[in-house]
């Protein structure tokens, strides 16, 4: 499976954050700096929206994270997960794939 863009970039922050410890401190202090700098341009983040970096390369602490309640009343499918779901029937994909389909616009 060929990643999106906005999952190649995430890719592209952890593995430089992995190797370049100034990066990782830059990225924690002020993300969407961090990021732009990577990127070379500024990022379209929205204004109600903010990025929040937690360095969780500490292998004694389990991290656990809580993310948002998925909003069902805005939620539009494609046409294939329509039909699975008139016909009962099933796909083997599930009907929610990308994780990083919130980032459109970095």
């Amino acid at each position: 499976m060929e990643l999106t863009k906005e999952q190649k970039l995430l890719q592209d922050i952890v593995y430089k954050a992995w190797d370049d410890k100034a990066f990782k401190q830059e990225l924690v202090a002020n993300p969407v700096k961090a990021i732009e700098t990577l990127i070379g341009r500024p990022i379209n983040l929205p204004k109600e929206k903010t990025i929040v970096v937690q360095d969780q390369t500490n292998d004694a602490i389990v991290y656990i994270n809580i993310p948002s309640k998925l909003n069902m009343d805005d939620m539009e499918l494609n046409e294939q997960q329509l039909d699975i779901i008139a016909g009962g029937g099933r796909d083997s994909d599930p009907v929610i794939t990308d994780p990083a389909a919130n980032l459109t616009g970095l």
